[in-house]
């Protein structure tokens, strides 16, 4: 996910960081907003959805192409 994150978003982002924790801890954050808690939502992200967090939050008028939210 890391990986996918610094190549969909490498002009927005510098640097994403890994912090060891316990208890199955598993979020996301952009600065010291919290994007996604695995404990909040009782699941991990796919990357879809994960990327679409992450670009409203640091790059609104980034378009994703094929993971691009669809308005029904």
């Amino acid at each position: 996910m890391a990986q996918e994150l610094l190549t969909t978003f490498q002009d927005e982002i510098g640097e994403v960081a890994l912090v060891p924790g316990t208890g199955g801890i598993f979020e996301v954050r952009a600065g010291d907003d919290l994007l996604w808690s695995r404990a909040e939502r009782g699941r991990f992200p796919d990357i879809k959805e994960l990327k679409q967090l992450v670009r409203d939050r640091i790059a609104p008028q980034k378009d994703l192409g094929h993971a691009e939210r669809r308005a029904e």
